[in-house]
């Protein structure tokens, strides 16, 4: 409204955007002298530099019990509704008893291609249907983050990568390696599904797709169960072999741990959706069928 009210004049622009020229012109006062402000929003004011500041002093692992306690302690007589309702509108919460990494970052900002897959992680064939995604890993050396890249008709990871950092690189690295590895046929045939992280559904990884051919798709809400194999996938890896074998001390011991992880999961681990044989025998049994068919006809 400031930067184009010169231009075409404030009444104008308020009709357009449908609001009152009285509560522009009202808030703008309040912008001005704060001192004209409703009394909440005085309080507010005055009380969020102080939140910010309990949260920070205190490594930033304060929640709102914890934070309204220290206000107490310091004089500020603020209710424990108002601490948790500033706290969460400046986005700090405390830090939560075990390993909580946010790996599925959104990006509010980028096109999101649609969900072709609604929850139904079945193919017929193989190259069909592949879901992505990444978990986390703890080390001596920080935090570690593995991405699958995983072939839907017989649970095969067909891609996967070990990173320091959540960048669109490390992902794309992983479907790289799917690419070399499957050759899918550049019809669009396949199907590529992830979740909404901003690295899947950047412009540079869309790219990459529609150069293989690669249809992409997104789950539509958001949640877990929108990728529930590849998440699938990522438990297995964390209880198979993170949890079990742990503390984990450098990057390559788990780079290590997992290539032999991965091996062993393709070629050796029996999985009951498969009829309890592994990945690489159920596509080795589907081609044989699909020689023998040809040869019949």
């Amino acid at each position: 409204m400031d930067e184009h009210r010169d231009r075409f004049g404030v009444e104008p622009i308020c009709r357009a955007l449908q609001i009152a020229p009285s509560g522009y012109r009202r808030r703008a006062a309040c912008e001005r002298n704060p001192a004209r402000r409703c009394a909440r929003a005085q309080r507010d004011a005055a009380l969020m530099p102080h939140v910010q500041r309990v949260w920070d002093e205190n490594l930033q692992v304060y929640g709102v019990k914890k934070v309204w306690h220290q206000l107490r302690r310091e004089g500020h007589n603020a209710p424990r509704c108002m601490v948790e309702r500033l706290m969460r509108r400046q986005g700090l919460r405390g830090v939560i008893r075990g390993k909580t990494v946010r790996t599925t970052v959104s990006d509010a900002k980028a096109p999101c291609p649609l969900d072709h897959v609604q929850r139904v992680f079945k193919a017929e064939r193989p190259n069909q249907l592949w879901v992505s995604d990444f978990t986390y890993v703890s080390t001596w050396q920080g935090w570690l983050y593995v991405a699958f890249v995983v072939d839907v008709f017989s649970r095969r990871i067909v891609g996967w990568r070990v990173s320091r950092s959540m960048t669109t690189d490390f992902v794309m690295d992983a479907l790289e390696q799917a690419l070399f590895e499957r050759r899918p046929e550049r019809d669009k045939s396949l199907i590529h599904h992830s979740d909404r992280g901003s690295q899947y559904v950047s412009i540079r990884y869309s790219e990459r797709l529609n150069e293989a051919g690669i249809q992409p798709s997104v789950g539509s809400t958001g949640d877990s169960y929108d990728n529930a194999l590849a998440e699938t996938i990522n438990g297995l890896y964390k209880a198979e072999l993170i949890h079990r074998r742990g503390p984990w001390k450098t990057r390559e011991a788990v780079e290590i741990a997992t290539l032999q992880w991965v091996s062993w999961f393709n070629h050796r681990r029996l999985l009951e959706p498969l009829g309890h044989v592994p990945p690489v025998e159920f596509e080795a049994n589907y081609y044989r069928i699909l020689e023998s068919q040809t040869a019949a006809v």
